[in-house]
């Protein structure tokens, strides 16, 4: 059975976990009603997806 010769330093085991952390989502402004949106999707503010009107929201 492989063992290491070596106990790992912190700065390798960090450098090693670090690819696991969380992102945020990617964002984007809204042409309509300059609000965040994720991109490629209608609005949930005002409806609207690349200038058309595609989902009818209450106000």
């Amino acid at each position: 059975m492989a063992v290491p010769k070596r106990k790992t330093s912190r700065s390798r085991r960090d450098k090693r976990k670090k690819k696991k952390k969380l992102s945020l989502p990617a964002l984007s402004l809204c042409p309509q009603c300059h609000e965040m949106k994720m991109p490629h999707r209608v609005c949930p503010h005002c409806g609207y997806y690349r200038g058309r009107k595609v989902l009818a929201i209450e106000e």
